[in-house]
């Protein structure tokens, strides 16, 4: 059975190159596209802005990539400005793209690898503690129609606790744009539904798969499923994926989920 990973380029084929090492079937075919944010001077104005944020919230590895590639060369990365991930994939981004604007590690606060979900409803647990009455945050993330969306459960908590809470995007999201070896993996799997399963981590990304296969009828009967959250394994099942299965977000977690397949349970 073939993975297919449906994460934004880069992190499809950096995942497709750690499951094939693992010894399974992977190929990327990538249901949403990065692309820069309407407003250039956004990120650059949040950059200059830092020194009177307290906690900067990254919500996925694009949105720090994109926050960073975006830096004002002249702005470092303030020693009293704390930065937030939701899971080790995204902290390890962060640390990776922003250690020469100098953010340390001590500076970070994220889920521990071993958490049973990576999410904000894990991360609040390691923020709650800590004085937000009057605090500036911000939420880095990612959009469509130059909105920004994403962690609004997160927002809701702080704003309780008297943070102001602001968001930026960094980047857009839309529907990817398959090369024809994707599509022809992406119909290969339409014919084929046993011998592929989907590598879900959004629900949007569900959508952008819906739209693909409009013309086909939509998903077929039998469709497989790994989903990273219980909300994305949700919004599967009500999209028509036949069998769907929960697994944690690391490529040890997948490979695991995709061997132990039964493909006749939920």
């Amino acid at each position: 059975m073939k993975i297919l990973v449906t994460r934004p380029e880069p992190q499809a084929s950096e995942w497709v190159g750690l499951l094939r090492a693992a010894g399974e079937q992977a190929e990327a075919v990538p249901l949403i596209e990065i692309g820069p944010p309407p407003d250039a001077t956004a990120v650059p104005n949040a950059w200059a802005a830092l020194p009177d944020i307290r906690l900067v919230m990254f919500v996925s590895p694009n949105a720090a990539l994109w926050f960073a590639r975006q830096r004002p060369a002249s702005l470092p990365w303030p020693r009293g400005t704390l930065a937030a991930a939701p899971g080790p994939g995204t902290a390890t981004t962060v640390l990776q793209c922003l250690a020469d604007a100098g953010l340390a590690t001590t500076q970070l606060i994220s889920p521990d690898a071993n958490s049973a979900q990576f999410d904000s409803e894990h991360l609040w647990p390691l923020l709650a503690p800590l004085p937000w009455a009057d605090q500036h945050v911000l939420i880095v993330s990612g959009g469509d129609q130059g909105e920004a969306r994403g962690r609004q459960w997160l927002t809701e908590r702080l704003r309780e606790r008297g943070a102001q809470v602001s968001a930026v995007l960094t980047y857009q999201r839309r529907p990817a744009r398959w090369t024809p070896a994707q599509q022809e993996q992406a119909d290969q799997a339409h014919a084929h539904p046993a011998e592929h399963v989907w590598l879900l981590s959004s629900s949007e990304a569900v959508e952008h798969l819906q739209q693909a296969w409009s013309a086909h009828g939509g998903l077929p009967p039998g469709a497989k499923a790994l989903a990273t959250h219980p909300r994305v394994a949700e919004t599967a099942r009500a999209a028509g994926f036949t069998h769907v299965h929960d697994t944690r977000p690391t490529p040890e977690a997948v490979a695991l989920a995709r061997r132990t397949w039964s493909g006749t349970t939920d």
